[in-house]
């Protein structure tokens, strides 16, 4: 199988599994896992940030930082395209109490300051007040759109002259910041905290960091916490995670194979492959007579993974498990897909 469905498939490698085995490790919730503290600052030092915390999935990182940032019955600014709208099971509603007010941000992936300053409520007697403006980069539903820190700061600017704090949802956000050319402590200053995965393109088997203020970070533990987030020796999981960070300059060769991927696609008959700008490649298949869901089942028959992402649009996805001969040995089966149809 050459799977192609998301960058969470990859396994960990020989230095993260040992790294796991080897690591030390103490009961976190008392902060006495060394392994952890460790990587804890170690994520802090490449964002930029005065602490992180570690938390097992990105879902979760995203609605801790949610309840630390707003209270219940807040309006959350954010696209209507966003992870946290389409895959996070109404968590801000369920969770925190906040309702979102969606915008549609379009191909720039991040709302314009004049539709943040129209969209922004103050609270009154009638309305509970815009509490958080969302930003996602990379976006995933948008294609891998790697968003330029440029747009990141006006957002943020404009989200912060009405007082409302910024939350960056950073899954991919290494991703961003080697498709831009932008360090991350650059890409993540004008933002109020930010998410970002360990387990996607940087190959951990588990784990994502929160980050921000040390008054933030203090505030999430707590959420955290109450989430049932709170672990003991969870240094055997840090650890691979310490091994992750080193992995962020790889990121252009997966950037490289979706390029090569897309290309490759959009040759077939009846596929239109969009050009990727990260390691997402999103292709519209209605040309072939397929629709989404047949054309994923028939691709796994041929040994491809890949997932629907609505209508007649297929979503591949390249990441450190996968090299050119793979990319290439995947055109091929695909090709027989279209071939047959």
């Amino acid at each position: 199988m050459i799977d192609l469905r998301s960058d969470t498939v990859t396994t960990p490698s020989a230095a993260m599994r040992e790294a796991a085995r080897d690591a030390d490790v103490g009961d976190d919730v008392y902060r006495d896992d060394p392994t952890v503290n460790e990587l804890e600052r170690r994520a802090a030092d490449v964002v930029g940030c005065e602490a992180a915390l570690f938390v097992p999935t990105g879902t979760m990182g995203n609605q801790v930082a949610a309840a630390v940032h707003a209270d219940p019955g807040h309006e959350v600014l954010v696209d209507s395209e966003a992870h946290v709208v389409r895959w996070e099971l109404g968590g801000l509603a369920q969770g925190s109490g906040l309702q979102t007010r969606t915008v549609d941000a379009g191909d720039r992936a991040v709302p314009s300051p004049e539709r943040i300053h129209d969209s922004c409520h103050d609270r009154d007697l009638h309305r509970p007040g815009t509490g958080l403006l969302w930003l996602e980069n990379t976006h995933n539903a948008r294609g891998g759109v790697a968003v330029p820190v440029d747009r990141i700061r006006a957002a943020a600017a404009a989200a912060h002259e009405r007082d409302v704090p910024v939350h960056l949802d950073g899954a991919r956000l290494f991703n961003a910041c080697v498709a831009r050319g932008v360090d991350p402590v650059e890409m993540v200053a004008p933002v109020d905290s930010v998410l970002f995965c360990l387990s996607k393109g940087l190959g951990a088997p588990v784990g994502s960091m929160l980050a921000g203020s040390e008054a933030f970070v203090e505030a999430a533990r707590r959420i955290r916490k109450r989430y049932g987030g709170g672990m003991r020796q969870a240094g055997l999981i840090a650890a691979p995670g310490l091994h992750a960070l080193e992995n962020r300059d790889r990121l252009a060769t997966d950037h490289e194979h979706a390029t090569r991927l897309a290309s490759g696609l959009d040759t077939l008959d009846g596929v239109s492959a969009r050009d990727p700008e990260t390691n997402i490649v999103l292709v519209d298949v209605a040309g072939t007579g397929f629709d989404a869901e047949s054309f994923v089942d028939a691709c796994a028959a041929r040994d491809v993974g890949c997932v629907p992402f609505g209508g007649t649009t297929v979503r591949f996805c390249t990441h450190l498990d996968v090299d050119g001969e793979d990319v290439d040995r995947a055109l091929d089966r695909i090709g027989d897909v279209v071939s047959a149809a």
